[in-house]
């Protein structure tokens, strides 16, 4: 039986194809994305929508001109999305580098070498008798091209994983836009709220300030004795109380908005008041498997993945030969004079080799086993941004379902006690209450006006939570 032996100047480029070939297959395995079994609606879903909020711009959402030119400033000026920006910047500089990573490196070289060897050396003696001079110069200029042949895939896991870098670091930067325009929509509308419970507070010391006066014009008379003065006196401290500490608060709360839109800590222009405040009920919360795609926190970590998927690949190829090519050509002449004598002076060589790692192969795995440990680090986070997520909405729509009907309640509570107090002032003045009736009159309506603003500003602040638990704030 005759063997065919294939040729020697055959098994280079065998070699090479059968590499190729073992190219086309990746050496890691991607990890697909868990299947999460979400639910058709939401646990607090009054009925089953797929309209959303989160396609609405935040100029669309937030109608009130004031709130819109603090949300202007800050979507610009905000140090936070000012960082988010630069690190796109960054993510963007590593991509352009990663996709040069198929094109070889080159260098340009050009230098000058003198060597005087010693007279009694083979080359001295040999230099003396056959050139006649005791120093020889070598002239170089050339060019040199390196390139490395991905095989194995581990350029392009390099390109996938910093295509994945920059596609997370755009979804950061949405991630903190909506985060920042609830926080500025959710501090104003609470500015508002200080605003309304300071002028409760002063009407309420305005009232007892009047009742205060009748107390000790009664008491003049002997209607009543000091106790009953000193009680209203009590009322009329604690109300005023209040005015001090909602004007510091109000003060925190325009240096912390101040400080959202980049700016120096000062005053803030608003306008209306709170209970007149005319925002619709927002329900519109779309579907839970919509959050995959509108969540920019759920959305970086889908990418997470597909990074922990390219570095997985990447290491796996560290541990295969790398197949590099090299070529150099250029000038070389021992005479200044024959240096550019072209084509005598002209030289080239091409070199290829296979690298395996042998001593390092260790380190080698255990980088690929730390990618893999990271890699299935990052679908355990993923699947928990998503029930995250999913129950964030699920807590906002029950907040603005409930405070929506816990408001409808303080307000009538109010105004029963708003009459109660204008009653008893009357019958006071009559003679037909007593001072102790006022006083508890007083005291129910200022809590309860205070606790309506209260709620008011809660039933806002969850529509600014539902809008940003759906996706929405960073168009």
């Amino acid at each position: 039986m005759t063997t065919r032996r294939t040729q020697p100047w055959l098994r280079l480029p065998l070699l090479l194809a059968s590499l190729l070939v073992v190219a086309a297959c990746q050496v890691s395995k991607d990890l697909p994305l868990p299947a999460l079994p979400l639910p058709a609606t939401y646990r607090t879903a009054p009925t089953a929508d797929t309209a959303s909020v989160a396609s609405l711009p935040w100029r669309s959402f937030f109608t009130e001109p004031a709130l819109q030119q603090l949300l202007d400033s800050a979507t610009v000026r905000n140090n936070d999305l000012q960082l988010a920006l630069q690190n796109i910047a960054s993510a963007q500089t590593t991509l352009r580098q990663a996709r040069l990573g198929y094109l070889p490196a080159a260098t340009l070289q050009a230098g000058v070498t003198t060597n005087r060897p010693s007279g009694n050396s083979l080359n001295g003696i040999s230099l003396t008798q056959f050139l006649g001079t005791k120093h020889i110069e070598d002239y170089n200029v050339a060019a040199a091209l390196s390139w490395e042949a991905d095989i194995w895939g581990k350029i392009r896991s390099r390109k996938q994983e910093a295509l994945a870098a920059y596609l997370q670091s755009q979804e950061a930067r949405k991630a903190v836009q909506t985060q920042v325009v609830a926080q500025v929509a959710q501090g104003y509308y609470n500015l508002l709220m200080l605003d309304t419970q300071l002028a409760v507070a002063r009407r309420n010391v305005a009232l007892t300030d009047s009742t205060l006066r009748f107390t000790r014009l009664q008491f003049a008379a002997g209607q009543v004795t000091a106790l009953a003065v000193q009680q209203v006196e009590v009322q009329r401290l604690t109300a005023a109380g209040l005015v001090p500490q909602l004007e510091q608060a109000i003060t925190v709360q325009e240096d912390a908005l101040s400080i959202l839109a980049g700016r120096l800590p000062g005053g803030i222009s608003r306008s209306g008041n709170l209970l007149r405040l005319q925002v619709p009920v927002v329900a519109a919360a779309g579907v839970p498997a919509a959050l995959l795609a509108r969540r920019p926190d759920v959305r970086s970590a889908e990418l997470a993945l597909d990074r922990a998927n390219a570095m997985a690949g990447y290491t796996k190829a560290q541990l295969y030969p790398a197949l590099t090519i090299t070529a150099q050509g250029g000038l070389n002449a021992f005479q200044l004079s024959n240096w550019f004598s072209v084509p005598a002076s002209l030289f080239g060589t091409v070199v290829g080799g296979l690298t395996q790692p042998l001593f390092q192969r260790g380190a080698l795995r255990a980088q690929y086993q730390q990618a893999q440990i990271d890699r299935e680090r990052t679908v355990i986070q993923f699947r928990q941004q998503v029930l995250v997520a999913v129950g964030e909405v699920s807590d906002a729509l029950g907040q603005v379902e409930r405070t929506q009907t816990q408001q409808a309640l303080a307000t009538e509570r109010v105004r029963t006690l708003r009459e109660a107090t204008k009653n008893a002032n009357l019958l006071f003045g009559s003679g037909l209450a007593s001072y102790l009736e006022v006083i508890t009159a007083q005291s129910n309506a200022l809590q309860s006006e205070l606790e309506l603003a209260s709620l008011k500003r809660t039933q806002l602040e969850a529509n600014v939570e539902l809008y940003r638990a759906v996706g929405g704030g960073w168009q």
